[in-house]
Formats: C-alpha cells, sequence, structure tokens
C-alpha cells in the first residue's frame, strides 16, 4: 500500500534479520513442525495467504535471508521479487528453505532471475559479508523506540528488531514503527517527516494496481490498495472484481495457500 500510494517518493532499503543459521536452533527451543503450521492459523486474520500443511522438518532461515543478500548484489533491481517468492515459499508451501533444492523451486518462478546462480552464491564470502552486515544492523534496536515499545526481541543476545520493522529517514530526522504496524502508523510517520510528497489516492477498481506490481498481489493487497483513509479493506468486494477481471481476461490467478496470487494478464499485439 505505501509503495502504491508514495511511488518513487520512497527509497526502500531491506535488511535481513537471520534468525537461525542452523534448524537445531529451532528444535532446541521446542519448534515442530505441526506447532509450526498450527500457529499460521493465528495469523490468517491479517488476510495474508498461508497453507497449514506442515513441513517434514523444520528449517533454519539463514541460507533463504542469504539468497536474498545474494539477489542485492547480483540483480538488485529483483531482491523485492526474490524476497516475495521466499515469503510466499514460507508460508504457503511445506518447502524446506535451508536445503538448496527446494531454494531453487522457489526462486525458479521469478522472471529475471537465475534461481541456480543465486543459490549458488550462498555460500560465497562477499554474501555471507553482507549477510552479517544485515544481522548486525538489525540487531541494534537496543534503546529504540521499538523496544521502548515492547516490539524488539531478544533471541540470541542481542537486543533485535522484530519483522517487519520500518525505519524511515529524511535529510532532517529519522523515525521508526518496529514491529508489526497498521498502515496508518506507517503513513503518520511519513507525513511528519515529509509533505512534499505526491501521495496518491486509491485507484477505481484493482486493475491498475495490479499493473503497478507486475509480480502480483494477494487478495488482501489489492483491498488494501483501494481502501480509502481509515475504512476497512473490502476483501469480499475486492474478491468478486479480481474473479471478474479474471473471467473478463484482463487479470490471472494463482492459488497460493488459502488464497491466490493476481497478475494482470499479458496480450501480445504486433
Amino acid at each position: 500500500m505505501l509503495r502504491w500510494r508514495y511511488g518513487a517518493g520512497l527509497r526502500w532499503r531491506f535488511v535481513a534479520i537471520g534468525l537461525t543459521e542452523h534448524a537445531e536452533q529451532y528444535v532446541q527451543r521446542g519448534y515442530t513442525p505441526a506447532g509450526s503450521a498450527r500457529g499460521y492459523l493465528r495469523f490468517r486474520r491479517f488476510g495474508m495467504p498461508f497453507s497449514t500443511q506442515p513441513r517434514r522438518r523444520i528449517p533454519g532461515t539463514s541460507r533463504a535471508c542469504r539468497a536474498i543478500v545474494a539477489t542485492r548484489l547480483r540483480a538488485p533491481d529483483r531482491e523485492d521479487a526474490v524476497f516475495r517468492a521466499l515469503q510466499l515459499g514460507w508460508f504457503t508451501t511445506a518447502l524446506v528453505l535451508d536445503e538448496d533444492a527446494d531454494l531453487t523451486t522457489a526462486l525458479s518462478g521469478v522472471p529475471g532471475v537465475d534461481a541456480g546462480a543465486i543459490v549458488g552464491a550462498i555460500d560465497d564470502p562477499t554474501v555471507r559479508s553482507a549477510y552479517e552486515a544485515d544481522r548486525a544492523e538489525a540487531r541494534s534496536a537496543a534503546g529504540s523506540a521499538t523496544e521502548f515499545q515492547g516490539k524488539a526481541a531478544d533471541t540470541d543476545g542481542a537486543v533485535r528488531y522484530t519483522a517487519p520493522s520500518l525505519s524511515f529517514a529524511s535529510a532532517e530526522a529519522r523515525l521508526e514503527a518496529g514491529g508489526f504496524q497498521p498502515v496508518q502508523a506507517y503513513d503518520v510517520v511519513i507525513a511528519n517527516l515529509d509533505r512534499s510528497l505526491a501521495r496518491t489516492p486509491p485507484p477505481d477498481g484493482p486493475l491498475p494496481a495490479l499493473e503497478r506490481f507486475p509480480d502480483g498481489l494477494t487478495t488482501q493487497e489489492v483491498a488494501a490498495i483501494l481502501t480509502a483513509g481509515n475504512d476497512a479493506p473490502d476483501r469480499a468486494g475486492t474478491e468478486t472484481a479480481l474473479i471478474d477481471l479474471v473471467a473478463a481476461g484482463h487479470v490471472t490467478r494463482t492459488p497460493v495457500g488459502d488464497d491466490a496470487v493476481w497478475k494482470a494478464a499479458r496480450v501480445a499485439t504486433r
């Protein structure tokens, strides 16, 4: 929604938290495949897609995070798309994303990305160095507004930001919205930092949003873009409109988890 509303007015930088190097760290904390799958039920209220198919084992997170960093160094314009593909792979499939074959599978459908080359670069020293810099930055939340608000964590000896913490900075100031926040919280922060930005209103329907984001959006994301002010997103109405666009040939629908990714249809012209 922020990318729709502010477009190129915001420059984004991704920082990987890198929670665990090895799956055993999660296992020692009591994580199980069934418990993790059950845990996704708590997050369905936010509207994003999930699958409750248990994995065959608990994975660590480091290799997936380093795949994102490797993309940043080799194909920076596709970093967001790779992050997105790994999010969907993590939350809507049973792929074990600390195994190279499953990582390659998760990334194989990302346009403009050589999945094998990205996965092959995960252990490159340059990638590891950049990844460790990310981890250090993510673990600098001690004394921050995020810690003050109770949205930081300490699972490995350093106070860290939790996902998805956002830090907004202008030439004059820096403000942060730590952990999960409603979109209005981010909007208030931006309004206090820079009121020179162009602010795009919601479109009249789903298609302009899908044309802006060619890698696709979930139902809830489209609904959020269509929402004005503090109104609640109309997920049901949005899905109905998307179904009609699919029937008319303007949009494609790819099932993911308990939802779908919708994309504007491409029609070849001469």
